[in-house]
């Protein structure tokens, strides 16, 4: 259950295990995390809390423009509900709330608001003004008001930690495949379907869905193997990202051949997961040449998603 205001929860519980953090991506790293919350509270046989924030807080504290995010609130928050937590707090993020010190937020919303019998961390997070709010102080105000503090190490993947950072690089490098190592699934975008500039099936015999996009990190240009989400269903596919160069675009665009696939499916919202770069971007001498390779990328697509690597769990 989301909510949004401790108010709806001070009532509600009398004692809870918790965690804090953004979790933007919520990849390994967090799913372990939060794991471990709600195992916790279930052989203590207390609720189980994650909290998180919106907007995220660099929004809010850097002038200077942040990094795309991986997951926008709403995917987030469906992410962490999946992994059977009891509740999801999201606090709205503001200056008031990064100013107070970290003794004050942990007596209003730990102790107060959530009764907090155990609170679990991961190992770099930090929080409240001045990021002093870290795990030695939290151990004290632990020990003060009757909680205790466990700090889990890092996940580690093919010898690195797993981090938002290193699966921004990775999907941006247009590496999808390796991403979903550290994400634990394909990443995926989402959007509506809108009308383009009926390329797709009139001119070239292969009809797409031109997608508006909610999200702010999109793979390295290039033509993809996808899933596709639609209509309840999950259809392979072969999605292009980019500037469509053999037409002379200037603006980005999304773009899903949805194989075996002929509904009409405008102002529907869809989902696209990235399995595999397939390749660049290029441009084309004319129509025939961009057909044929159109025809090799869709057989090539194929396969790939037709291996047990591939499936979409």
């Amino acid at each position: 259950m989301v909510v949004k205001n401790i108010n709806e929860l001070r009532d509600r519980i009398d004692a809870s295990c918790a965690t804090i953090g953004n979790f933007d991506g919520v990849h390994l790293g967090h799913q372990k995390l939060i794991a471990r919350v709600r195992d916790r509270a279930r052989i203590l046989n207390i609720p189980s809390v994650v909290i998180t924030f919106d907007p995220h807080p660099l929004r809010v504290l850097v002038d200077k423009k942040t990094p795309p995010f991986i997951t926008l609130t709403e995917q987030k928050l469906e992410l962490i509900s999946k992994l059977g937590v009891d509740y999801v707090l999201c606090l709205k993020f503001t200056k008031e709330l990064a100013a107070l010190e970290p003794e004050d937020f942990v007596y209003k919303y730990l102790v107060q608001g959530l009764k907090v019998k155990e609170l679990i961390i991961g190992y770099d997070y930090a929080f409240g003004k001045g990021r002093k709010g870290n795990y030695e102080l939290l151990k004290k105000l632990g020990e003060k008001f009757g909680f205790i503090v466990e700090q889990l190490p890092p996940v580690m993947v093919d010898g690195a930690v797993v981090s938002s950072t290193r699966i921004r690089d990775l999907v941006q490098a247009g590496q999808v495949w390796e991403a979903r190592k550290l994400l634990g699934r394909f990443y995926r975008v989402q959007g509506r379907v809108i009308s383009g500039q009926k390329r797709g099936g009139p001119l070239l015999g292969f009809p797409t869905a031109n997608i508006c996009l909610k999200d702010e990190l999109f793979p390295k240009t290039g033509v993809y193997a996808v899933w596709v989400e639609v209509l309840g269903q999950i259809k392979p596919g072969v999605a292009n990202i980019g500037y469509n160069p053999t037409f002379g675009n200037d603006y980005l665009s999304v773009e899903a051949h949805i194989l075996d696939f002929k509904q009409n499916i405008y102002n529907q919202d869809i989902k696209v997961h990235f399995v595999q770069r397939l390749r660049s971007e290029k441009k084309f001498s004319g129509l025939d040449a961009l057909k044929k390779q159109i025809r090799a990328d869709i057989e090539l697509g194929r396969k790939i998603l037709n291996t047990p690597e591939a499936l979409l769990h």
